[in-house]
């Protein structure tokens, strides 16, 4: 079967991966001239560690393990320590932080030569027969069995499945990075967030003595745009408790890139006929759960197996496909898109015994996984 990928993000190359393990023809079509290097470092946890793993992706040399996750509130204390290697004890998989760049590189080289077609933005999507067609940019055209739009929050591929894009600011934006700091964090296997009432900070080793480091403020695409974010960032947060000085005094306005924060309610059908969608396309969050590339990766895993399981009849298996997803992502975006964990006062995080949140998190993870 032919398979048209648009995009070639972690979801787009994920699902590329995973259909041709099961011996389709894919090609995957991506608007820039190369690998996006953008986005610092993103947390894979166990589901998805295992979905690389069972796709033949090694992570062997990338990233730096995560094995905890500490909150402390801006003075410094210890509200809560989430011991994550549970999680990775009871699902067989560990935790893992790495440059976002990696995660791509290692899933594109898993792909022969040929299969990436740079410089090809897609302009629209017609269907007709037993067919669909992608319009590119350049004039040019493509044919295939199925295609799957991956091209992230802007996804050309979902405006034509959706009429627009659903989604909603959620009044909140991270300002994140990703460099050589030297402070404890970066040898460790311990992530660290810290919340206060300007909003939260978080820092987490990704290997190659690199600090993934983030910043979450109040935000709007109304709000006039910060022409020196780094100095509003050291005016709310120099104050806090160490390491958060350290880490703002070694790094420049060039080091920070805006994530702004987007949410929308995940359909339950998200496709339409021989079109589907994967990652942000079809269910766009904020990142403060830490699983939107874990969520995509869910999805290349579940698109190639509910081929298996239902051949010959595409447009049948993709809706399958989406319906199975929809409850996992449905459940994240929803959690996601409240900003619970910036908005939780520090009383109530101190209420939850140490034990207790690992046990929560082991059964959160497989409750949104449907690999797991």
């Amino acid at each position: 079967m032919r398979a048209l990928v648009i995009g070639a993000g972690i979801g787009g190359l994920a699902a590329a991966v995973a259909l041709r393990a099961d011996g389709h023809e894919v090609v995957v079509a991506e608007a820039a001239d190369g690998l996006r290097t953008g986005g610092a470092a993103v947390t894979l946890w166990s589901n998805e560690t295992g979905i690389l793993r069972d796709l033949g992706v090694s992570l062997e040399g990338a990233g730096a393990p995560i094995d905890v996750l500490e909150q402390r509130d801006e003075g410094g204390r210890r509200l809560v320590a989430i011991d994550v290697g549970r999680a990775a004890r009871v699902h067989g998989h560990p935790h893992v932080c790495l440059p976002r760049r990696r995660l791509l590189e290692r899933l594109a080289d898993a792909l022969p030569d040929g299969v990436i077609e740079f410089g090809r933005a897609c302009t629209g999507v017609f269907q007709g027969g037993e067919t669909v067609r992608a319009k590119f940019a350049d004039g040019s055209t493509a044919e295939a069995d199925l295609l799957v739009g991956a091209d992230g929050r802007r996804s050309v591929v979902r405006d034509h499945l959706w009429g627009g894009d659903p989604a909603e600011p959620s009044g909140w934006g991270t300002w994140q990075g990703l460099g050589p700091i030297p402070i404890d964090v970066v040898s460790s296997r311990t992530g660290l967030m810290i919340t206060g009432r300007a909003g939260s900070c978080g820092l987490m080793p990704a290997g190659e003595g690199l600090l993934q480091w983030w910043f979450d403020m109040p935000w709007s695409p109304d709000d006039p745009p910060l022409t020196e974010p780094l100095g509003e960032i050291r005016r709310r947060f120099g104050h806090w408790c160490a390491p958060v000085p350290e880490v703002l005094a070694a790094l420049r306005e060039s080091d920070v890139e805006l994530f702004p924060h987007y949410r929308h309610r995940v359909p339950k059908t998200w496709g339409s006929r021989r079109v589907t969608l994967a990652g942000d396309s079809a269910h766009s969050m904020p990142p403060t759960r830490a699983q939107g590339a874990n969520q995509a990766l869910e999805d290349a895993w579940m698109l190639a197996a509910v081929l298996r399981e239902v051949p010959g009849d595409v447009p049948a298996a993709l809706r399958e496909y989406e319906r199975k997803r929809s409850r996992g992502a449905g459940i994240v975006a929803r959690h996601a898109g409240r900003e619970d964990i910036n908005r939780l006062p520090s009383f109530v995080t101190r209420l939850l015994p140490d034990g207790l949140a690992g046990v929560y998190y082991t059964r959160w993870l497989a409750q949104i996984s449907d690999f797991l």
